[in-house]
């Protein structure tokens, strides 16, 4: 895999998005069962939501391939080529991590993604998704082992192996498989706190991951109403088992009572439950927003994943900030302000993976930083940040050239 040229590795992806609309039918069909077997077990709403494909779904999978194999091959680029006193031309190159295993939950579509990723940066990967979509997971794994191959046609192939599925639904195999330090590189997991919990207290492997997304919206007292309006709702209602969606909105107590009651009105629609501040249920019970309670200690710690958020009423842009760093997990933050100066300070002083001016926390996925597919989205400080997409399933080798120089001292 590692040795695959850029050509061999595209026309890969390329069989893999026509097989993915092809197959389409197939793909709903096995999904189908999956939903079936959840629905029994009565799973939650964000889950359900998590593991189904429809047509929209299944074309946004194929149509991430081709993004992805429409990006620069990063594999093999040089950088910061600089001579040296001795003569020697100094730089360093892009090259694969080796094994990537990617351990996920619900989402079928991660089958596809980290495929596709993991082949265009000449990486091998192993996945490992959860026993509610293993109908869904083992025909799409199947479609990127027949595309690794191609047919006789075909001028090139990669290997087969290139990318595997775990076939069992068995958990031991997790525990298994955290502990493969000889064969696997870099561990990712994609799923709920426990897993995540899971893997860090028995993973010997090094992981990129998140554990919560606590996301923030914070509407300074210098914001445009409409844009916080739009950008509050959005953040929260778009969609809520994603762990890009805020969890807790902040307001400035400047700017509150021309913003809060308008937004309680729209998520009170929506059927939000709001917990707020005593601030913030006083201004919301005077506007006569019914049904709002008074947020706890805990409700700041909490991801949510369902329409449920918190509000608090800050007073100006460094409480704001502390709270976001006392109660965020790193992941995504925004604020919503015209003033420059109140917005780099955010930028600089919030200490998160992503941080938003003047836009909803639902941008901060690879597909929208121009990343194609991703991996997965760390909030770990390293080697990689944020949406993780090529880039950040390659590392950096020193390559040197000389022109027969030997050190003499």
């Amino acid at each position: 895999m590692a040795a695959a040229g850029s050509r061999v590795k595209d026309e890969a992806l390329q069989r893999l998005a026509r097989q993915i609309r092809a197959q389409r039918d197939q793909i709903k069909s096995a999904n189908t069962r999956d939903l079936q077997r959840a629905q029994a077990s009565s799973v939650s709403a964000a889950l359900l939501d998590r593991l189904t494909l429809d047509d929209e779904g299944i074309e946004q999978m194929a149509v991430g391939v081709e993004q992805v194999m429409r990006l620069p091959d990063p594999v093999g680029e040089i950088i910061e080529m600089k001579p040296r006193p001795s003569g020697l031309q100094v730089g360093r190159m892009r090259v694969p991590l080796g094994v990537v295993a990617i351990i996920y939950e619900s989402r079928p579509n991660v089958t596809i993604d980290a495929a596709a990723l993991c082949i265009k940066s000449g990486n091998a990967a192993i996945l490992r998704g959860g026993s509610e979509a293993i109908e869904s997971n083992r025909l799409l794994a199947g479609l990127v082992r027949t595309a690794l191959v191609g047919d006789a046609t075909d001028a090139a192939a990669l290997p087969i192996d290139g990318v595997q599925l775990v076939n069992t639904t068995d958990r031991a195999a997790v525990g298994a498989l955290a502990q493969l330090t000889d064969y696997i590189d870099l561990l990712v997991p994609r799923g709920g706190r426990g897993l995540i919990e899971r893997l860090m207290r028995e993973s010997r492997i090094p992981m990129l991951k998140h554990l919560d997304g606590i996301c923030h919206v914070y509407i300074d007292g210098a914001a445009d109403v409409a844009k916080a309006v739009a950008i509050a709702d959005n953040a929260k209602t778009q969609r809520y088992g994603t762990c890009n969606t805020m969890e807790t909105l902040l307001v400035d107590q400047s700017i509150a009572a021309r913003v809060l009651p308008t937004l309680g009105r729209i998520y009170r629609s929506k059927n939000v439950e709001l917990r707020g501040c005593a601030e913030s249920c006083k201004l919301l019970e005077a506007a006569g927003v019914p049904g709002v309670i008074e947020a706890t200690e805990a409700d700041w710690h909490t991801e949510y994943l369902a329409p449920i958020l918190s509000i608090s009423i800050v007073h100006g842009a460094d409480e704001a900030i502390a709270h976001i760093n006392t109660y965020g997990s790193k992941h995504t933050d925004a604020i919503v302000t015209e003033d420059y100066s109140v917005a780099m300070r955010f930028v600089r002083e919030v200490d998160s993976a992503s941080v938003i001016v003047n836009a909803s926390t639902r941008f901060a996925d690879g597909y929208e930083y121009g990343l194609g597919a991703e991996i997965g989205i760390s909030n770990d400080k390293l080697h990689a940040r944020g949406p993780v997409g090529l880039e950040g399933l390659t590392s950096l080798k020193y390559v040197v050239f000389g022109h027969g120089e030997v050190r003499t001292s």
